[in-house]
């Protein structure tokens, strides 16, 4: 099936989908002296998912459908007016509601680093405000799952992954959008149906221990499935014994039903027992039996460390379903992204920055509207390092040689040479209008995979303990952040 051309649309209107106290502070705005001031927020996430190396950007697409969209109903009016705390100005503010805000954004698929911005927002304060949670939403949500499975992926050293976990996902927008990120993380399919008509992604799936028990036995379950699926036999071996019914009958069916019509066995699922074990013993009398072209899949609440595990205990398996671990990120359930504010643009047109001071120094915000460049060494293509820069300092994008320094601990220093910088925040919205056109699901999910494969070093991908990888401020940057925290420290 082709897979270029999806693109689904939310039919519901969720511009009301927003904490309260941003609309108290809208309406708030709309009546001060701060009706016109121009803010600019970041998005961004302090720590990677699992203590992994890097997550994987997600959910910009569905991000672009909702800021699309914004509109208030009349019965959002209504129930805002219901509570007596919104002015009639401000409510016919967001009757008349048009989007005119500034979006700029790195491409879905990139991998992503703590504390720098993914996506950015430059617009009117009362129109940035609403969207904070609408956003977060959208975009932790996907970049959490995205993240964890391309770690679970990985973790397979190159067999596919299939995504089986709509069962287990906490919603129906979980599990739909869950799958997507799936998709894009590196999964070759999922079992979600729905997915695969509104979004084109592959959807499989043969039976479940049922479809065995509602037969009068094992062997008769198995034939008529291969009867009406012969180029599609894959046989849930492990509702009763594996090695003493499950293979036995498979390969009875095999000799039986699809020999005769010259087919070939597709595979045979393990979902239950010691798997390592019971692929390696699968494999042995398969292949005694003359299926050594049978596959042997693995499922049953398998992460990637079970994964790892299993492969490093030799098991024979050739795919794997994974569910619950992956499409709730199980081991680390949130993201915790932040929508924060970094700037007020003047009338004249400069940028004053905006910082958050905090007792915990992983909180304090990077001021300014920025760029993110990454640093690509020229000769392995890998990445360096990331560099925030202020929005328009001006980068020179080959240089001979950059120096970099750690923001945290200034006097550690490297300079490299022989590199290039790629400017990695993308326009997605001038004035409230697009200018930014998707890719194809396939186009972001083929691009994850090469900017994960060929430009991150392997010591990045590490499950435990990976190296950690550099986002360094420019030095303009980190001046005005220390001079800011003098000023708010000591003012």
């Amino acid at each position: 099936m082709a897979k270029t051309s999806f693109c689904v649309e939310d039919p519901r209107n969720l511009s009301i989908l927003t904490d309260f106290y941003e609309l108290t502070m809208a309406n708030g705005v709309f009546k001060s002296e701060m009706r016109d001031i121009v803010c600019v927020y970041d998005v961004f996430f302090r720590k990677v998912p699992d203590n992994g190396g890097f997550a994987i950007f997600c959910g910009l697409e569905q991000a672009i459908d909702y800021l699309e969209n914004l509109s208030f109903t009349d019965k959002d009016i209504e129930y805002l007016r219901s509570r007596k705390i919104f002015s009639e100005e401000f409510l016919q503010y967001l009757r008349d509601f048009k989007f005119e805000c500034n979006v700029w954004a790195m491409e879905e698929g990139t991998p992503v680093f703590p504390k720098e911005p993914s996506f950015v927002v430059e617009g009117p304060a009362i129109q940035a405000q609403l969207l904070e949670t609408a956003l977060l939403i959208l975009l932790n949500h996907q970049t959490l799952i995205a993240t964890k499975a391309n770690r679970i992926v990985r973790s397979a050293m190159g067999r596919p992954v299939q995504e089986f976990g709509a069962r287990r996902a906490q919603g129906v927008d979980a599990a739909n959008f869950g799958t997507r990120a799936c998709y894009i993380g590196g999964c070759v399919s999922s079992s979600n149906t729905m997915m695969e008509r509104d979004m084109g992604i592959p959807a499989g799936g043969t039976m479940a221990h049922a479809w065995v028990q509602m037969f009068p036995s094992e062997y008769e379950a198995f034939k008529t499935f291969a009867q009406v699926y012969p180029d599609n036999t894959i046989l849930l071996i492990d509702t009763y014994n594996v090695l003493k019914s499950g293979i036995p009958n498979a390969i009875k069916v095999f000799d039986e039903v699809l020999k005769p019509m010259g087919k070939r066995p597709v595979g045979v699922r393990i979902d239950s027992g010691d798997i390592a074990y019971l692929s390696k013993q699968a494999r042995i009398m398969l292949d005694e039996a003359g299926y050594p072209d049978c596959k042997i899949i693995a499922s049953n609440s398998l992460d990637e460390y079970i994964i790892r595990d299993l492969l490093i205990n030799d098991a024979k398996i050739d795919s794997f379903g994974v569910g619950e671990c992956m499409i709730t990120s199980r081991t680390t359930p949130v993201l915790g992204g932040v929508y924060k504010l970094v700037a007020v643009k003047k009338p004249d047109g400069t940028y004053e920055p905006k910082i958050k001071i905090s007792a915990s120094t992983e909180k304090i915000t990077i001021p300014y509207r920025k760029q993110v460049y990454r640093i690509f060494d020229k000769a392995t293509g890998k990445a360096m390092a990331d560099y925030i820069t202020i929005h328009d300092e001006e980068v020179e994008l080959e240089p001979q040689e950059i120096t970099i320094f750690s923001p945290t601990q200034p006097w550690k220093r490297q300079t490299l040479t022989n590199v290039r910088l790629v400017p990695m925040l993308k326009p997605i919205f001038e004035n409230g209008k697009r200018v930014y056109e998707s890719p194809s699901i396939d186009e972001i999910k083929a691009f994850c995979k090469q900017q994960v494969e060929e430009t991150l070093w392997d010591e990045l991908k590490r499950l435990e303990y990976p190296h950690i990888y550099y986002v360094d401020y420019s030095e303009k940057l980190w001046l005005e952040q220390m001079r800011l925290l003098n000023e708010k420290q000591n003012g």
